[in-house]
């Protein structure tokens, strides 16, 4: 009697063993990039399946990666196209329905109130220290997260949450936009 060994099987055992490397950056950075592909998608689950599409693409690529120190952004990368390439075959169904279900848009206050209102925040952030302002900037009108801000800026996650934190609180406290709370 023969038994059948899964070549398929053996040969992933095998490659894992190949790429130590990959299995420890795999575990040091999971957290980080499962927030990423969190970031990109509404349920945590195809946040799991996106990461593990990319998390493949890296490992089938692992020797051809020259720069190791740069292995996030591969990552990234990888997670955006493959989320876009999702996002590009799914299918999109219309029905017809006898109401439409897009909410009635709130009527729109008076254009000069507006520009006066984005006059007077941008007079506050202004205000704010440099790197507190380029932060705020990069979070809200960049809409970057946590983790982009701090590698644009070349600091730690912990420094944009404390210097966003503490800059919200000044522009809380303007006298400027007091109207708007």
């Amino acid at each position: 009697m023969t038994t059948t060994v899964c070549t398929s099987a053996s040969n992933a055992a095998t490659r894992t063993l190949a790429y130590p490397s990959f299995s420890s950056y795999v575990k040091a950075r999971q957290p980080v990039l499962l927030r990423t592909a969190r970031s990109l998608t509404a349920n945590p689950s195809d946040a799991e399946d996106l990461l593990q599409t990319a998390l493949t693409k890296t490992y089938v690529a692992w020797e051809r990666i020259e720069d190791h120190r740069a292995l996030d952004g591969y990552v990234r990368r990888a997670l955006l196209n493959t989320r876009t390439s999702q996002w590009r075959k799914r299918k999109v169904d219309e029905f017809v329905c006898d109401e439409l279900p897009e909410p009635q848009a709130p009527p729109a206050g008076d254009p000069a109130e507006q520009q006066a209102l984005h006059d007077a925040m941008w007079r506050a952030i202004m205000k704010l220290p440099a790197r507190q302002r380029a932060m705020v900037v990069l979070r809200y009108y960049e809409d970057l997260s946590e983790a982009q801000t701090a590698d644009v800026l070349g600091v730690s996650i912990g420094t944009v949450k404390s210097a966003v934190s503490r800059a919200l609180g000044k522009l809380r406290e303007d006298p400027e936009l007091g109207p708007v709370r």
